[in-house]
């Protein structure tokens, strides 16, 4: 499990000339838990947006800097060669899901990908305090599948609105938001738990659009088969 070295959010620390009082330790405490459930919420929707990123950035920061530091098994991450295999692995889907309808097929095979890079990425991600590493991992696989899944549903409303153009912006805006969020999981995780109800409501609107869209679509199809049944009238 990991040990994420983390001081908690300003605006949660206790007032000053607490550190000595009892209560100073049980809030520090379930400050900390708290935090530690949000960066395995943050850092695992970020794996539902991108499967391989996170779990790239958590071994390169881990290996480079001072935010993350992994205990076994989970520093095999910061291995070189698990690197590279991951970033080989992440070029090929960052540059397929700019390809329409490629991007489709990644994201029906991420169905089964991302809820396992979401549960890995939250066990190596929330060892901040003493979390749970089951309610760790329960969090992690079901925020990265219903983040997959709720992309994976939005995808065709670009595709039909703009015929696919738009699905390459889209992609690399995905890919931008779980680089950020990840970093935001370990660094301010309060912030970044804001950053995931924003991508729940913008993906709830997307899931919506896309119904709202394949209702027209079926009207329109029925509206023209009865066109052809009808015979024409008599003159």
């Amino acid at each position: 499990m990991a040990c994420v070295a983390t001081r908690g959010h300003p605006a949660l620390r206790p007032p000053h000339g607490w550190h000595r009082d009892r209560r100073s330790l049980a809030y520090r405490v379930h400050v900390d838990m708290v935090l530690g459930y949000l960066t395995a919420l943050g850092v695992s929707t970020a794996a539902g947006l991108n499967a391989y990123l996170p779990l790239l950035l958590v071994g390169l920061l881990s290996r480079f800097t001072d935010l993350v530091h992994l205990s076994s098994p989970w520093d095999r991450l910061e291995n070189p060669w698990v690197l590279a295999a991951i970033g080989v692995v992440g070029v090929l889907d960052f540059v397929g899901d700019k390809v329409p309808p490629i991007d489709h097929a990644l994201h029906v095979i991420g169905l089964g990908v991302a809820p396992v890079a979401g549960g890995v990425a939250a066990l190596a991600a929330a060892g901040a305090v003493h979390v749970d590493p089951g309610i760790a991992a329960l969090v992690g696989v079901v925020a990265a599948l219903a983040t997959h899944a709720g992309r994976t549903a939005a995808r065709p409303v670009s595709t039909v609105a703009t015929g696919g153009l738009a699905n390459p912006v889209l992609s690399l805006a995905e890919d931008g938001t779980s680089g950020v969020l990840t970093v935001l999981a370990f660094a301010a995780p309060v912030l970044a738990f804001l950053v995931v109800v924003l991508i729940a409501v913008a993906l709830i609107w997307g899931v919506r659009r896309w119904r709202a869209l394949g209702q027209r679509l079926d009207r329109a199809i029925a509206g023209r088969s009865r066109e052809r049944v009808e015979p024409p009238p008599e003159a």
